[in-house]
């Protein structure tokens, strides 16, 4: 009897730990879907750069999603994988930007890169509302061609919380433009007969994601591949007041509407704050300079993560129920910046 009660005692003591266990290990499941997404993702990027890891996470996400379908036990993981892990690489992403680099090297861009950002800004507000697109779509896309493409869109996801699927058409909208972009730059640049500088100014401030900055500057000239990675690079950092400006706009809107009132402590992006330490840090020459390609890479997977991981939430007969609009916003966007920075380098005689 007695060793009854201990046999007992112990498979009650084992049941009650592989409960705790499953309960601390409930986000495992989606994280790990995620990181075999993220890994094939991340290979099919180093293939296909133009494209890039990213884009492909997004993709494969949706894929899995509205073929395979999504259980129910996946889905803490992925949840946590889109909202938490996209912060973290928002953060890492601050190691490979310093203070000192950015006023030595991109201050002759910001005339440029501010009216650029003017320009995306009221054009997606004038015609977003034209073609009749809900504001925080239209905020994504104009964000995101205003920004840096992907990575802008995923900063702010998290301040202005559209809905998943509402991200990934963002997303895919700026990734069609990406890459014609790369295809279509080069050789526009070489029919206006555009400068090394004059082209790497203009990629870099017209051009959404940083992978298609980079792939159209050295499809030009080498010289102009390195000016405008770092007009990229400059442009990237103006996410910072975006997001700033967003969260005291959701702030006010929340008290406009009589909603309820959320402290703004509590919807502040404190993992901007973050990357603004991150920035710091970096400026300060503290870490080991082997150390930054391995946050870098850290931070750009952990963004193929959180993108796949909105792939997965996302529901195709939605995006398909949205039709063609976004595109169009999209692609008028798009348009006005490379305009507005052509006609703003060529008054600053910078082509």
């Amino acid at each position: 009897m007695l060793a009854y009660n201990t046999v007992n005692a112990q498979l009650s003591s084992s049941k009650g730990k592989q409960g705790l266990f499953r309960q601390k290990n409930s986000l495992l499941p989606g994280l790990l879907l995620v990181l075999g997404i993220a890994m094939i993702a991340w290979l099919a990027g180093k293939w296909l750069p133009v494209i890039g890891g990213p884009v492909f996470g997004i993709v494969l996400g949706i894929l899995f999603s509205n073929t395979v379908g999504v259980r129910t036990t996946l889905q803490p993981g992925i949840t946590f994988a889109s909202k938490k892990i996209l912060q973290w690489s928002v953060i890492l992403l601050g190691f490979g930007l310093g203070f000192d680099q950015i006023v030595s090297t991109g201050g002759e861009s910001l005339a440029v890169t501010f009216v650029t950002i003017s320009v995306a800004f009221i054009s997606a507000l004038l015609l977003g509302k034209l073609l009749g697109i809900n504001g925080k779509l239209r905020t994504l896309i104009g964000v995101g061609t205003a920004i840096c493409g992907g990575s802008a869109i995923a900063a702010v996801t998290p301040i202005i919380k559209p809905e998943d699927h509402e991200t990934a058409y963002a997303i895919s909208t700026i990734f069609l433009f990406n890459i014609i972009a790369v295809l279509l730059f080069p050789a526009l640049g070489h029919m206006l007969q555009l400068s090394d500088y004059g082209f790497g100014l203009w990629a870099g401030a017209a051009i959404n994601d940083t992978s298609s900055v980079v792939a159209a500057g050295y499809a030009y000239s080498q010289q102009a591949g390195d000016y405008a990675t770092i007009v990229k690079l400059t442009r990237a950092t103006l996410i910072i007041p975006i997001c700033l400006f967003l969260v005291f706009l959701e702030f006010w809107h929340q008290k406009k509407n009589g909603m309820p009132q959320v402290a703004l402590a509590k919807i502040f992006p404190w993992f901007i704050l973050w990357f603004l330490v991150a920035s710091g840090i970096r400026s300060t020459g503290l870490l080991p300079e082997a150390l930054l390609p391995w946050l870098e890479g850290s931070a750009k997977f952990m963004i193929i993560m959180a993108l796949g991981a909105i792939g997965l939430s996302t529901n195709l007969r939605k995006i398909a129920s949205t039709g063609i609009r976004p595109i169009l916003l999209g692609l008028g966007v798009w348009v006005a910046v490379a305009t507005s920075a052509l006609l703003v380098q060529y008054g600053m005689n910078q082509l």
